[in-house]
């Protein structure tokens, strides 16, 4: 049996209330996320809940692609986001693991195409 641990965040960001400085959705520390580094991101709800797990050979790009194409899993459910994690994993494969691994053991609500049964 394969024993994988979800990776501990490297950056965690959260949405502000009245974000003066922000145009994507009340997230203002996009600055925190590494733009260089590959990895895996979460979007959690209000009640902590998984909303979606992604994986990107740059991160900071990614992530703000989630807030601003029109192809994003996440395009009707942009609001519901109020906290990011961010985890660097720079393996390609590790990424791939980790992705499917967390989407289906947290039940990531808009990963529907990694699910198995679904």
């Amino acid at each position: 049996m394969i024993n994988i641990t979800i990776p501990v965040p490297d950056v965690t960001i959260h949405k502000q209330e009245a974000p003066e400085l922000s145009h994507i959705y009340g997230f203002t520390d996009f600055h925190l996320i590494t733009r260089e580094k590959g990895g895996i991101f979460m979007f959690y709800n209000v009640k902590d809940e998984l909303l979606f797990v992604g994986k990107a050979r740059k991160l900071r790009q990614r992530i703000k692609k989630h807030f601003e194409d029109t192809v994003s899993p996440m395009k009707n459910h942009r609001d519901e986001v109020v906290k990011i994690e961010v985890a660097i994993v720079e393996d390609p494969v590790d990424r791939e693991i980790y992705e499917t691994y967390i989407a289906n053991k947290l039940g990531a609500k808009y990963n529907t195409e990694k699910i198995s049964g679904k």
